[in-house]
């Protein structure tokens, strides 16, 4: 009975935490408009690398009584969030599953007489257990941070490489690219187009890279299919992000700018995939 009882407390006072947690969520961001304001983000980039507290707090315009508050505000901003990152490559699995499965059917054709490719921002593998389970004759590497591959197994023809991808790429005959560049700005995709460039072989000796991803086409279609695939992602881009949808001109300056000569794009989903 005092087993049970103490059970119902623990529940009762998770509940209680909860709610609290809902009626307390504004002050998540009011802490991030309080360190907008302070322009600590600004002070961060600026600094070129992470900095310790210590160092954010000397480098503000502050007084010294309040250089406590700092930290408090910090705390709540800069936790590890372990469950963030599990929802965030369970969502991009979820969406490889139903993107994959048409473009092999559709677009199959496009990994035919490849010895090996390396799926660019592959987070825990759905994009490149797919293409491995369907030509198993294809070396497949799915490439991303090293904390978001460190630990996951591969398989007879998948392997996971951890890195940064405006670094460096593994060498393989053809690089994917899933959802990648509509994150990030021009510039920033220039620079992911020229190590992809440099990590596969020539055109003509059989190199080649794939891109999923949204050309913008505001002219045609279903006005409801363009708003929510185009119009809202573009916003949510430049928002959240630094990057936007495209339409066809846009893509083939960024291509041009990138190193690459020609492409060919083929819709399915609504969406496209260019190679």
């Amino acid at each position: 009975m005092a087993l049970q009882i103490n059970e119902l407390s623990k529940n009762l006072l998770c509940s209680q935490a909860h709610i609290w947690n809902h009626i307390f969520s504004f002050i998540k961001s009011m802490s991030l408009k309080c360190a907008i304001q302070l322009e600590i983000p600004d002070i961060i980039d600026r600094h070129g690398s992470p900095m310790l507290l210590s160092e954010l707090v000397e480098a503000l315009a502050i007084k010294h009584e309040r250089t406590q508050s700092v930290y408090r505000v910090m705390r709540i901003l800069a936790g590890q969030e372990p469950r963030l990152n599990r929802f965030f490559n369970e969502a991009m699995a979820s969406d490889a599953r139903l993107v994959m499965s048409v473009v092999l059917e559709q677009c199959g054709g496009v990994f035919h007489g490849l010895d090996s490719i390396v799926d660019v921002g592959g987070g825990t593998g759905t994009v490149a257990k797919a293409i491995a389970k369907a030509f198993p004759d294809i070396s497949c590497i799915s490439f991303d941070l090293p904390h978001v591959v460190n630990g996951l197994v591969g398989s007879k023809n998948l392997t996971y490489v951890g890195g940064d991808m405006f670094e460096a790429l593994p060498n393989a005959n053809a690089v994917l690219l899933k959802w990648i560049l509509h994150d990030w700005s021009d510039e920033e995709c220039k620079k992911i187009l020229k190590n992809c460039k440099e990590a596969i072989p020539c055109k003509e000796d059989g190199g080649k890279l794939v891109i999923i991803d949204m050309v913008r086409k505001v002219d045609e279609g279903d006005n409801e299919l363009i708003e929510t695939n185009q119009l809202f992602f573009d916003i949510l881009m430049m928002t959240c992000l630094t990057g936007k949808e495209r339409s066809e001109k846009e893509w083939a300056e960024l291509f041009l700018d990138g190193g690459f000569s020609d492409y060919k794009i083929t819709p399915i989903l609504g969406c496209e995939i260019s190679h």
